[in-house]
């Protein structure tokens, strides 16, 4: 495949947006890419990583990179970014709660990525469709989550909400 594409896959917790993501990429290629963005915090984890990565099988090519994901060579490739939501949490952790210079950076390595000829497949979180968290570091979060996800958006060709395992276009 030798095109640019960003698709965004957005939703609440449990609601179909990553095995939604992998049928879409199996259905567009025989060896995509999951590119997993999430921190090994601990053992219980690092199981749950394993058990994930041998529940999709040996047509997938695995990357773990918590980061800099334009540091990975994806030209021609189907890839599930999954998820927006983990990568996000890495660089606002790093930067102390820094939500400008957590959206700057992400911004910055966001358009990296997209230069590449591959066809991207984000999977995000929306946090911010509950109430409002009485923890301020929460609400920080809540914050960069959603302007993160708005810039995605708008960079994406297409969009879709998951809701009770049903996508609905919304771009």
């Amino acid at each position: 495949m030798s095109t640019k594409h960003i698709t965004l896959i957005t939703g609440g917790e449990r609601s179909g947006k990553s095995r939604y993501a992998q049928t879409l990429a199996l259905s567009l290629a025989p060896n995509p890419v999951y590119l997993a963005t999430s921190r090994v915090w601990d053992e219980e984890f690092h199981q749950r990583v394993l058990r994930h990565q041998a529940d999709r099988g040996t047509q997938w090519t695995n990357i773990e990179e918590e980061k800099y994901l334009s540091s990975h060579n994806l030209t021609g490739r189907v890839v599930v970014i999954d998820c927006v939501t983990l990568w996000t949490t890495n660089f606002f952790f790093d930067n102390k709660s820094d939500i400008d210079l957590s959206l700057k950076e992400i911004k910055e390595e966001f358009n990296k990525l997209c230069t590449e000829e591959a066809y991207l497949i984000f999977v995000t979180n929306e946090i911010g469709m509950g109430g409002v968290s009485t923890d301020e570091i929460q609400r920080k979060f809540t914050d960069l989550q959603g302007w993160v996800n708005q810039y995605v958006a708008s960079k994406a060709n297409e969009v879709f909400l998951m809701v009770s395992g049903i996508p609905l276009k919304v771009k």
